[in-house]
């Protein structure tokens, strides 16, 4: 194992470094380094026991969805709104859809053409952010757009592993499973996202003292690791455990800095995972399947540029940020490999499917940057050869959709309600599924126990009272929020208000949620008692008007609520705390194709001590300057005569071209440091012979720290040593005085003695 461990650790940094000195993505370098280490390329594989290889690539396969979870952010995929979730779809559907007729062209059955369209919908998140960061492209519009389109897609993949899981399994498509496991998946998310977040941040906070960085990293991978295997108690892969509980604590406090210290440990493991994928590439199979592998790589370039784009800019995005979105997300990544190797190790797809899927994403890998640089000309052709007609709706389009708001009062309150009862339905099905099976039993089982003070029938009727008050008490607040909560909104105050049609409306929502609570408290009850219709709608109706009156339950009900809503915005409000401009006003300014960049005056740049209006920042790149932070301290809308000095938070709003030009401004602004000799500081000893002038001098009159630039740091006097003596310490005869300082300066301090 440690043979194994050897091989893959050089074999990876080795080409990993070739990588990164040709300024590609180390990702390539791994699956290189497989190829190498692998049976086919060098005639034997330099592994002796493929199966450990594998076992770590399957805990790095965890890592890195565990990282990727770290990223994601369920509240933000809420916030994205419309563009990322209709271009993201777009891309999905249209990618999938010509995955799966491309390999049905090419022969290749139903399973192997749907894995293949799986593999193909989803762009590479690691990638992407890698060239957008090479190429100083992160502040412009387009960069938020795709990292919106790549959070959609990371969940979706999530979801598509699942599905192909179960198709995996069952070895055809079954429409009824698949939407009972669909329906599985969302009840899964939910309620662990939920409850981690109801927890989890709560825990945290509560232990921060105690985190340092050990303690919060085993925490977080025995978490990470904990939901693992609640995943695979449920039937699902190990995969959406781990990533599952990463967006739970991307919604924490200390989500950036377990990011930070897990992310060794996912390189390590990630490594060897990507070293395993290239150990399975049969170079001779790539070569047998050249054609597939230009095809199905065209396909990728022109279908995400084609699907990327149109959903882009039907989202409502000018035609120059849905190309350069398009022209973006035209590669296969970290998700394609772990399918591929899903279903290779499951035996559903034929063993070449898999080295053509990495073939093309390398390949695409590899061309993602030089592609990139061509949305310029791409849109420039566009504009030239669109007629006026078709480039007047597109621009009036995306005014339409950034002016005009579709949220009414009643869409926003069924909203909150339909969310509110989801989320609390689940639950309390979480929670009759443990109670019924687990703790009922066990609470009627003690029924032996009173009939030795009642009768055999009063005991059993005791217990199963007993047994309905704790789990009707236990589940009363998710009952109420089921049945009655919202109902004085002031959305529904709003509509109440507004017409006898509305009031009409709202009392029926409101008697069929009440129907509904009946039906989950009806059903608590017939599990426990054996009760005719009319006693059952009686009793649930009772217990139903108890929850809702009761101010107990609300009470719980509510800070519940505002305990859940504290942790889930923790994060977002901290970092609101540290934005340079408000969200508010950054979002404003989005309609105008003009956001919000920051950048950090740096020591050694030409503009430290001049004044705004000396520098002429408007006239030479056209951004305007919102806000100098210095120390903590805000300046808003500076003006001309305000200086600026090194560490100052310059905070601009412009377009692309002009923070480009304002960046290029800054970076030409740093002065070129000169070299300088560095003299260092040693330490020396002189003896003071007869004659010497400092003999019967102190320390201090010597003036020895003046004329060489020296501290004495100690004397040594016969046998004894006198350490970092006093100034008034008078030198003696045949004293060994020990100095710290520039030894050319205190030669010559010394050859001054015998001149």
């Amino acid at each position: 194992m440690i043979h194994d461990l050897c091989i893959i650790m050089l074999t990876a940094g080795i080409t990993s470094l070739l990588f990164k000195f040709f300024k590609q993505p180390v990702v390539l370098g791994y699956i290189v380094a497989g190829m190498f280490a692998g049976p086919y390329l060098c005639g034997q594989s330099w592994i002796d026991n493929t199966e450990s290889v594998d076992m770590w690539g399957e805990i790095g396969v965890l890592f890195l969805l565990f990282a990727m979870g770290l990223e994601f952010s369920f509240k933000k995929l809420l916030q994205m709104g419309s563009t990322a979730l209709i271009a993201a779809g777009t891309v999905v559907v249209g990618m999938m859809s010509v995955g799966f007729l491309l390999g049905r062209i090419m022969g290749w059955d139903e399973i192997n053409s749907l894995f293949l369209g799986g593999m193909l919908c989803m762009s590479s998140t690691t990638i992407v952010f890698k060239a957008i960061e090479d190429m100083n492209l992160g502040t412009h519009k387009f960069a938020k757009v795709a990292f919106g389109i790549l959070i959609v897609e990371d969940l979706f993949a999530v979801v598509l592993m699942v599905l192909l899981s179960s198709i995996a399994v069952e070895k055809q498509f079954a429409g009824a499973q698949l939407l009972m496991e669909i329906g599985k998946l969302v009840a899964y998310l939910v309620l662990w996202f939920v409850v981690g977040i109801a927890i989890i941040p709560t825990f945290l906070k509560k232990f921060r003292r105690l985190l340092n960085d050990e303690t919060l990293t085993i925490f977080a991978i025995g978490m990470c690791l904990g939901m693992v295997l609640l995943a695979m108690d449920a039937g699902f892969s190990s995969a959406l455990g781990a990533f599952v509980m990463g967006s739970v604590l991307a919604e924490t406090l200390e989500a950036e800095r377990i990011e930070h210290l897990v992310q060794p440990i996912k390189n390590v493991f990630g490594a060897i995972f990507f070293v395993s994928v290239g150990m399975m590439i049969n170079p001779e199979l790539l070569l047998q399947y050249w054609v597939p592998i230009v095809i199905i790589t065209l396909t990728v370039i022109f279908g995400q540029i084609i699907f990327a784009s149109l959903g882009t800019l039907l989202s409502g995005e000018s035609l120059k940020v849905s190309l350069q979105t398009g022209f973006t997300l035209v590669q296969i990544g970290e998700f394609a490999f772990i399918i591929a190797d899903f279903g290779h190790s499951s035996g559903v797809t034929d063993d070449s499917l898999y080295p053509i899927v990495v073939a093309v994403s390398v390949i695409t890998t590899f061309l993602t940057p030089f592609i990139m640089r061509m949305s310029g000309p791409a849109e420039t052709y566009l504009n030239n050869h669109l007629s006026p007609g078709i480039k007047l709706f597109i621009e009036n389009y995306a005014q339409r959709k950034s002016t005009v708001s579709s949220n009414s009062v009643w869409k926003t309150y069924l909203r909150k309600v339909a969310v509110t009862m989801l989320i609390s339905g689940i639950i309390t099905a979480f929670i009759y599924l443990i109670y019924f099976q687990t703790i009922c039993p066990f609470i009627l089982s003690k029924s032996t126990w009173l009939e030795s003070f009642l009768s055999p029938d009063t005991a059993k009727l005791v217990m199963k009272i007993i047994a309905l008050v704790i789990i009707i008490g236990g589940t009363s607040p998710f009952i109420y929020n089921i049945a009655a909560r919202h109902r004085n909104a002031k959305e529904a105050r709003a509509l109440w208000n507004s017409g006898s049609g509305q009031k009409a409306w709202l009392a029926g929502l409101l008697l069929l949620r009440i129907l509904i609570g009946v039906g989950v408290v009806s059903y608590a009850i017939v599990r426990i008692f054996t009760l005719t219709s009319g006693m059952l709608i009686g009793i649930s109706l009772l217990l139903i008007v108890i929850i809702i009156m009761s101010k107990s339950v609300k009470s719980r009900s509510r800070g519940m609520e505002e305990q859940f809503n504290k942790n889930l915005t923790a994060r977002e409000v901290s970092a609101d705390k540290r934005r340079p401009v408000t969200k508010a006003f950054e979002s404003s300014l989005l309609p105008y194709d003009i956001h919000i960049s920051t950048f950090i005056l740096p020591t050694a740049s030409s503009f430290s001590g001049k004044t705004l209006s000396q520098l002429n920042i408007r006239k030479h790149s056209g951004v305007s300057i919102v806000r100098i932070i210095r120390g903590g301290v805000f300046t808003n809308i500076p003006g001309g005569g305000k200086h600026i000095y090194p560490g100052d938070q310059i905070v601009v709003a412009g377009s692309d071209e002009q923070i480009d030009k304002f960046k290029q401004m800054i970076d030409g602004s740093i002065l070129k440091e000169k070299p300088e000799t560095r003299v260092h500081v040693t330490l020396e000893h002189f003896t003071l012979e007869a004659g010497n002038p400092l003999i019967g001098r102190s320390i201090i009159e010597s003036n020895i720290r003046d004329e060489a630039h020296c501290i004495v740091m100690g004397i040594k006097r016969g046998e004894e040593y006198l350490m970092n003596p006093e100034p008034q310490e008078v030198l003696e005869q045949d004293d060994i005085v020990i100095v710290a300082g520039e030894t050319e300066l205190l030669k010559q301090f010394v050859d001054s003695f015998s001149s």
